[in-house]
């Protein structure tokens, strides 16, 4: 079963150009959900970014459980870049060097799914 998860966020106005340079940049995380015995369990099925104004929503749809794929993806080299390459440009600085601070920035930022509809259901 796929797992959606969306997370929003602003930047400083008149840095939108750079953003956009940072996320088309960024390499590939490993879409083989590991464990920190590294384990598979789950997948990353695919990442989708939106930008409006210097509103930016970034959405995943993944295997597995959000607990496992948190901090799968915070063990990424390319994460790890892009989030430090970003975090220069947020209009709310956030604290990702500690497993605390990094679901602080989470369960704020996190939006909740409404509806989710596939043309095979």
């Amino acid at each position: 079963m796929t797992n959606y998860f969306a997370i929003t966020w602003t930047v400083k106005p008149g840095s939108e150009d750079k953003v956009k340079e940072a996320f088309a940049n960024y390499g590939r995380p490993d879409h083989d959900v590991k464990d920190a015995d590294g384990n598979v369990v789950g997948k990353l099925v695919s990442t989708q970014v939106f930008m409006k104004g210097n509103r930016i929503v970034r959405a995943i749809e993944f295997e597995g459980s959000i607990m496992d794929l948190a901090p799968h993806m915070g063990r990424q080299p390319a994460i790890i870049a892009l989030e430090n390459e970003i975090d220069k440009y947020l209009e709310e600085p956030r604290d990702m060097s500690t497993p605390e601070g990094a679901r602080k920035y989470f369960m704020e930022t996190a939006m909740e799914t409404l509806i989710n509809r596939r043309w095979d259901d």
